[in-house]
């Protein structure tokens, strides 16, 4: 963090003098050169937003597939976690894979969108989460598939609390004969 603050600190003072300088030299016409720095200073901005927000436009949660089919390949985000997409039941949703979880676990909203009718499931079951104790609900998925695999009849749990991204747990990974991570990479192999 210290290391950080002196680097900007530095590249402050690096910018006041450029600034000093630019104003010195282009003394007669001062106004129209504070209106170029201006937007000169804002496409610079624009420029390093985009930057620094790029990795979050352009996530799509692509996952690599062997030349043999078998193997999955899905790359660790900035945030260590490791993310896809699957079919269910015809719908692309966005997962987390979290091997600690026990189930494949549906977001309410989730739910809605592959076709389940929230309202009439019994949230009789309870999970035990990082927020605490939560409803859930069981239920039965007719299609899961991940890349070129393909499975029918999977169990699935519905959870009744809050929750902002659908869970890929070990009820579906253990589908794979083999879960590596390598590197930055997450592998599953059939």
């Amino acid at each position: 963090m210290g290391d950080t603050l002196a680097s900007f600190g530095y590249l402050a003072i690096l910018l006041v003098a450029v600034a000093g300088w630019f104003m010195a030299t282009n003394r007669p016409s001062v106004g129209r050169s504070l209106q170029m720095a201006l937007v000169w200073g804002m496409i610079f901005m624009g420029g390093m937003a985009i930057y620094g927000m790029w990795h979050d436009i352009s996530r799509n949660y692509a996952i690599q597939v062997s030349s043999d089919g078998g193997a999955i390949t899905l790359p660790r985000e900035r945030d260590g976690h490791y993310y896809v997409t699957a079919e269910i039941n015809g719908v692309d949703i966005n997962f987390l894979v979290d091997t600690g979880a026990s189930d494949l676990v549906l977001s309410r909203a989730d739910a809605q969108r592959v076709g389940i009718d929230v309202d009439a499931l019994p949230f009789l079951g309870s999970a035990n989460t990082a927020n605490g104790t939560v409803p859930i609900a069981y239920t039965r998925l007719n299609q899961v598939r991940l890349g070129p695999h393909l499975d029918r009849d999977v169990s699935a749990s519905v959870n009744g609390g809050e929750m902002k991204k659908s869970l890929l747990g070990m009820s579906y990974l253990g589908k794979y004969d083999r879960i590596e991570i390598l590197g930055d990479r997450l592998v599953l192999n059939r």
